[in-house]
This record gives C-alpha cells, structure tokens and sequence, in this order.
C-alpha cells in the first residue's frame, strides 16, 4: 500500500458520521468532505468541505463524489445502503466502503436474513416463522406457546420490534402486528440474555473485530420505556465485557466469519448484535454498518489509521490487523425531553466540544439544527458524550461530567448507563441464567 493522498467522502450526518469524520480526519493521508440531508456542525468542523443534499438519492450522491474528486467514500446511514448509494458510488469507479443494497438485505429485509442464516447454516440462528400478512402473523402470536420477538420485515430505525413476556403480553403484540401499518412480519423464539455487539470491518473475504459494546435501546433508567435508536453504550478495556467469557466473544465472532463466508463480496462493516443465553450466544439480528452509538465507542480507541483500512480494502490488499487502546468507554446520548414518544426540539445546546473535552470526554453531535445564535436540539437523539479512561467506571465518571455541562433543561439522559449497579446486575443475571 501506498501513503498517497486520499480523498473521502462521507455520507450521512449522525453522531456515528460525526464519530467516523473525526477518525477519517485523525489521518494524515487524507481529505474529508461530507455530504447528508441535515448539516452536523461537529461533521463540518473537520471537513474540508460539506454540502446538504437527499443521501438516499444516488445520483446526488455520485454528483457530489464526482465534484470534489473522492477516491474513497465511506457509507455511514443504513437507508442510502439500501437506496443503492453504495452501488451508484462504486458503479461511478468511486471505491465506497459499505454493501451493495443487495447484500445490505442482511439488514434491510429481516425475514431475507433469517432465511439466508438458515439455508447457510449459519449458527446462532433462532427459531423463526416469516409472514406475509399482518392477520395469519397475529394469529400465531396469539397461539404461541413460548414468547416471540415480532418484527416488521424492513427497516424501523431500531424501534420496530416488540417482545412478549418482556416489553408486551401476547395480545398487546398481536393488536400491534394489525394496526401497525406493516404487512410483513419475522416471529421468532425469545431469546433471554444479555445483549452485545461486536463490529467487524470486512472486505476482500476479511474480517477483522472489534471490542464488544453494550447498547441500551429502552427510552428509561432500568430498561424500562419504549424502545429508541440507543441511549448510550458501554465497553470494556478488553474485548469482552464483564459479563461475558472469552469463549462467548470468539464464538460470536465465528459467527460474523459464517455470515461473511456466505456473503460472497461483502464490504463495509458487519454489525452483529448478539444475545448471551444461557447456551451461547443467539443472533438478534445483522446491520450492514456502524451502529450509532456504538461507533462512538469504538473509533475512539481505534489506533490503526482508519483511512488505511478503507485503501486495502479498495486495492484488494489484506486489511491491517486493527489495534486498539486497552480502554474502557461509555456514551451517553442526550435527547430532547419527551423522546422518543412525544419529542419537543428547540433547546439550546449548552454544550460544545470545547466544554466537553475539559470534563474529559469527546462530543459527537446527531440531530441538532445550528442557528446564527447556537446550536439548538430537534425532535431526534441531539448529542452525544463518550467517556474514556482505563475502566467503565471511570469512563462514566467522565461521561456524567460532561452530561453536567450540558444542563438538564430540555434534555433527558440516561444517567445508569456503565455504572457499577447497572453492570452488577448484568453480571449477576448472567451467572444465574448459567447456574453459577
């Protein structure tokens, strides 16, 4: 591989695009420019240039590609993978770091996944029934013996799935299979746990992993809530977390080289969410990119140039083996009160990177509207801190100093994420679930 100059254009503008700009920027090999459907202050304080346009429109896209000469583009948002984006760019000889829209099904199409894991035997794969009307999906739901996650068969921003015996009953689920709106539906097995995601950079039949991170989807302090896009996310100064064994990791990550061994071609990242049972881990589900927050926790600590990893996977090289700091981190996101059920955008962020760095964490921006007079939250997840230390416990230390920066005014945090209690009770439910 050479050290030339690179040219990288991103494409998205959420506080994961915010997490990879400043990592892409951390290169000494390469220019950014970003282009999205909103403007990410954070995004355009590191690019050398930054444009509004549709990111799910293909052909803007490889206009705006074309325009400022990138030699490498990096996908951050699952709808302009599954828009095609990613086809367009590599179509107009611009090497585009994420799956085609065909194979970022995996992600956008959930009874397709569950479908392929089973005819590749794929391991980790649960029990699962595929429907094609909301009515014949109800009735099951009503007359299944054990509990079932529901879910609709596309894309739902994290917040589609409901699971009996833990967020619903049985009839509660059914009512919302009929009137969601939603006429294709995947009803699995239950799978009772603890969650984890390891991240994997693929590309040229390689992989290479990730530390593993826990995210919380449910709105409120205790798991409790609706669910969002994330709340926050924690991980480990080691791969695994502490309630994890060493083999639960490496048999998770034998089941990312599975799915990317029957995925033939596959590029980008490959996001494995994972649940912990009692009998290893199970596969929740498969995305085709970074998770948001998740990737605020694992750029930060990623020592080899990332930019280096996107130009062998181009050129057809092996990839670098990834190094990473032996640190812990948790992220917190602020979002506007009332999210996710009844959002009021309009405050004013207190906050900045500046700030933010003097409490000793890193502030990745999401959805915020920047005025002539400051920056001001919308009605979606606004902002994220992320704390880095030598363990979880310092890490949320510094995350909570931060969070203090910001103020409470419009804004609602989840203040548990990465504290001893909550990772107690994580580590306890495991050794009961396992006997110990």
């Amino acid at each position: 591989m050479t050290d030339t100059e690179e040219t990288v254009l991103l494409v998205g503008g959420g506080g994961r695009e915010h997490a990879i700009a400043r990592a892409v920027g951390e290169s000494e090999n390469a220019t950014l420019y970003a282009c999205a459907s909103n403007r990410n202050p954070g995004i355009a304080a590191v690019a050398e240039g930054s444009e509004t346009l549709e990111e799910t429109d293909p052909e803007a896209v490889v206009d705006c590609a074309e325009r400022v000469g990138a030699t490498l583009a990096v996908v951050g948002p699952e709808a302009p993978l599954q828009a095609g984006v990613a086809d367009a760019l590599d179509e107009a000889g611009v090497y585009a770091f994420g799956p085609r829209a065909e194979e970022a099904r995996i992600e956008t199409d959930k009874a397709f996944l569950r479908e392929f894991m089973a005819e590749n035997d794929v391991p980790g794969t649960p029990t699962f029934e595929t429907f094609t009307d909301p009515e014949s999906a109800a009735e099951f739901v009503e007359s299944a013996e054990d509990d079932v996650a529901v879910k609709p068969r596309g894309l739902t921003g994290g917040k589609g799935v409901r699971v009996t015996g833990d967020q619903v009953t049985k009839a509660e689920a059914a009512d919302y299979v009929r009137e969601s709106g939603y006429d294709d539906w995947v009803v699995e097995e239950r799978l009772v746990g603890e969650e984890f995601t390891v991240q994997a950079f693929v590309a040229n039949g390689e992989l290479r992993v990730s530390p593993a991170i826990q995210d919380h989807k449910r709105a409120y302090e205790g798991d409790e809530g609706p669910n969002t896009g994330g709340m926050g996310s924690y991980s480990d100064a080691r791969f695994e977390l502490p309630f994890m064994r060493e083999e639960d990791y490496d048999e998770a990550v034998s089941i990312l080289e599975a799915l990317v061994d029957a995925l033939s071609g596959y590029k980008g990242i490959l996001y494995g969410q994972f649940m912990l049972t009692a009998d290893g881990p199970k596969v929740v589900e498969f995305n085709a990119r970074f998770g948001d927050p998740e990737a605020m926790n694992t750029l930060p600590v990623l020592e080899t140039d990332l930019v280096s990893v996107l130009r062998a996977a181009r050129d057809g090289d092996p990839l670098p083996e990834l190094t990473f700091e032996a640190r812990a981190t948790v992220c917190k996101y602020a979002v506007p009160a009332g999210y996710p059920t009844d959002p009021a955008g309009g405050t004013r962020v207190a906050i900045d990177e500046a700030s933010a760095e003097e409490a000793g964490a890193l502030l990745f921006y999401a959805s915020v509207d920047a005025r002539e007079d400051g920056i001001y939250t919308t009605t979606s997840r606004s902002f994220a801190v992320v704390g880095v230390a030598d363990s979880i416990r310092e890490a949320e230390e510094l995350a909570e100093a931060a969070i203090d920066e910001a103020g409470e005014e419009g804004l609602r945090v989840r203040h548990d994420i990465g504290t001893s209690e909550l990772l107690q009770r994580r580590i306890d439910h495991m050794r009961e679930l396992r006997g110990e």
